[in-house]
């Protein structure tokens, strides 16, 4: 949870000119606290409760789950809105990529909805950018979905422009909802309602001066005449009966096609009115329930998972769990791999509070590993078979972008394996340190030999929490920001968790919700693996939540969560051999990696260690056949 400096109502808001008739009045109000961000910060900041009420894209309401919405108000559309829309240069059947502006997940998966009810159930290929890159991709089979002001911007450009809310006019009949004032349940009480209402009234008295103020700043005053027609004649301001319809149609139709939970249309004065008439509160749906859509692939809200959380029964969690296991590998395989985790350098400058691997800049047990050392674990690797290293280290400031290079070209030239190499974090730091983009790091890496991406640094993507236990180390969007470049660039990488610091079970969710967001833009992540954090005497955090029976239900609950990431792999390196065959049964259909070595959590006094005869015999005692996979998790042998 945030830490609360005030009592006023926090109030975000996405900061489009459409938007500004509903909040700009509030500026100056002594009882509220107003900000302004894209929509997806917006979103960000509701679910990771950081604000109080937001006027948020209606997708990243139901994504986050049991909000609620202001009654009478909304950005929305009965025909063409004209500042979100599909434009190319040619037909919409005859694209093969649209690039997707990111800053708003509900243009997003309306684009999506549309094409596809266009196409007949067939869709191009996606590529997530930001605004300007969105546009500059524009040209022959490329189109882009581009949103707000850009939109508007050029406006009658592109040879073929498909307006997104007309579309869905056509298709359904019904009007659309873009953003609406949403809130956690009990977040607003009925004077607070009052003065956003009041708001509203203010701000379409104003919208000639909100237009035109917004033409100057953006230097933009040829399109004066067109700002105004927009927030006066194009947007609809008033959420009535027909935009509900519209919003639960649009709630039902993503939900049918895998890209939103399920999401139901109800608002703050109806739990009001509950609690005045003494009325029971509608019907929570039954854990049983829940856990069924979710052991049948459906997906899941940031607040269900939380409730699973914290009302299911581990034995209950693991069977759907292995449910969905089983509907995704029906083979009754379980994978595992031959390689090594190579950790190159121990020093670092990130001081990361929970580590117990690292070392400063000059510390006398600091460490840059030799060839000569290196070799000998990779000769150790070749001859047991091995496929892949997995190398990563601290953030050496000492080791320019050249020595990596180096070093892939003589590891690939003299021992042919796989390159799973350098987490986000490191990618970022050589980026910053040659003063490089992430993309021509990345490039550069991949031409010298690496193959994927291992997803260590994520710890919990979400900020409180990163600037808590490492204030050094890269932001949630950074991170995610490499895997979205690396992904782009056709390189594929892992994701994780590591938990049981000071996160809460929201902070949990947040962090899987990210990820899967992420995936449904790029589909670049193969596998996801949890452990808890490992405490040894001397790191500066204390131990969160943890335990055996903690780790099984967050394994189990990222498998439920995650239902567009293929695989989930067991924990045994921190866990133990023995909580990693279990944990085949609750949602795992990869045992990870023969460990020869392991420095990281070794350090907290973690030393479990195994080979591939013992891996095989623990997935044929949990009931499974055993093959090796390489990163990809392609079979390299039959099953046995």
């Amino acid at each position: 949870m945030s830490e609360r400096v005030s009592t006023k109502l926090r109030v975000s808001a996405v900061e489009y000119l459409n938007a500004q008739p509903l909040y700009l009045a509030l500026a100056g109000n002594p009882d509220v606290e107003l900000d302004t961000a894209l929509p997806a910060e917006v979103a960000r900041r509701v679910a990771e409760d950081e604000t109080d009420l937001a006027l948020m894209p209606v997708a990243a309401a139901a994504t986050i789950g049991d909000l609620r919405l202001v009654r009478g108000m909304g950005i929305c559309a009965r025909g063409k809105v004209r500042s979100v829309v599909i434009v190319s240069e040619r037909p919409l059947e005859e694209l093969t990529e649209v690039s997707l502006d990111l800053s708003s997940r509900t243009s997003v998966v309306l684009a999506r909805l549309v094409i596809r009810h266009r196409l007949g159930g067939k869709e191009p290929k996606y590529v997530g950018r930001v605004a300007a890159d969105a546009i500059a991709s524009i040209g022959g089979t490329t189109g882009a979905v581009v949103i707000g002001d850009p939109a508007l911007r050029i406006e009658g450009k592109p040879a073929y422009t498909l307006d997104l809310a007309e579309a869905w006019r056509e298709w359904t009949g019904l009007p659309f909802v873009f953003a609406a004032w949403f809130g956690r349940p009990g977040a607003l009480d009925a004077a607070q309602e009052a003065i956003i209402q009041k708001a509203k009234v203010d701000g379409m008295a104003r919208r000639d001066e909100i237009s035109d103020a917004w033409a100057k700043a953006n230097g933009r005053d040829e399109l004066l005449a067109s700002y105004r027609s927009y927030v006066h004649d194009t947007i609809r301001y008033d959420l009535g009966d027909e935009e509900a319809q519209a919003l639960a149609r649009f709630y039902e139709e993503a939900h049918k096609a895998g890209l939103l939970p399920k999401a139901e249309v109800r608002f703050f004065d109806q739990d009001r009115d509950d609690v005045a008439s003494g009325s029971k509160p509608a019907q929570r749906q039954s854990l049983d329930t829940l856990l069924g859509r979710a052991a049948d692939g459906e997906r899941l809200s940031a607040a269900e998972g939380e409730r699973l959380v914290a009302e299911a029964e581990l034995f209950d969690l693991g069977l759907a769990a292995d449910a969905v296991r089983n509907r995704k590998h029906p083979h009754d395989v379980v994978t595992y791999i031959v390689d090594r985790n190579v950790n190159y350098t121990n020093v670092c400058t990130t001081s990361c509070r929970f580590c117990a691997f690292y070392r400063p800049v000059g510390h006398p047990e600091g460490y840059v590993l030799s060839r000569e050392v290196l070799g000998q674990k990779l000769q150790e690797v070749v001859d047991a078979g091995g496929v892949q290293i997995l190398l990563q280290g601290g953030l050496n400031p000492e080791l320019p972008i050249e020595w990596y290079e180096d070093l892939f070209r003589w590891m690939k030239k003299e021992y042919g394996l796989g390159l799973h190499a350098l987490s986000p974090e490191e990618i970022l730091h050589i980026a910053q340190m040659e003063k490089l983009s992430t993309k021509t790091v990345l490039e550069r890496l991949r031409a010298a030999g690496l193959d994927s991406v291992p997803g260590g640094g994520a710890e919990i993507l979400v900020d409180r929490v990163r600037r808590k236990i490492a204030k050094a180390k890269c932001t949630s969007e950074d991170w995610l920001g490499v895997m979205r470049v690396a992904h782009q660039m056709g390189l594929r990488s892992s994701c994780t968790m590591m938990y049981g610091t000071v996160d809460t079970a929201r902070d949990r969710i947040q962090h899987l919700v990210k990820l899967r967001d992420l995936q449904d833009e790029t589909g670049g992540f193969t596998a996801f693996f949890c452990w808890d954090f490992q405490h040894e005497s001397g790191v500066r955090i204390e131990a969160g939540d943890h335990g055996t029976m903690f780790y099984l239900r967050q394994q189990a609950v990222a498998r439920l969560m995650l239902d567009n990431v293929a695989h989930v792999g067991a924990s045994w390196v921190t866990q133990g051999p023995d909580v990693g065959q279990v944990a085949l049964r609750f949602g795992a259909d990869d045992y990870g990696s023969v460990m020869f070595e392991e420095n990281v959590v070794s350090s907290a006094g973690t030393t479990f260690c195994t080979n591939a005869g013992a891996i095989e015999a623990r997935i044929h005692g949990a009931g499974f056949r055993a093959v090796r996979r390489n990163v990809r998790y392609d079979w390299l042998n039959e099953p046995s």
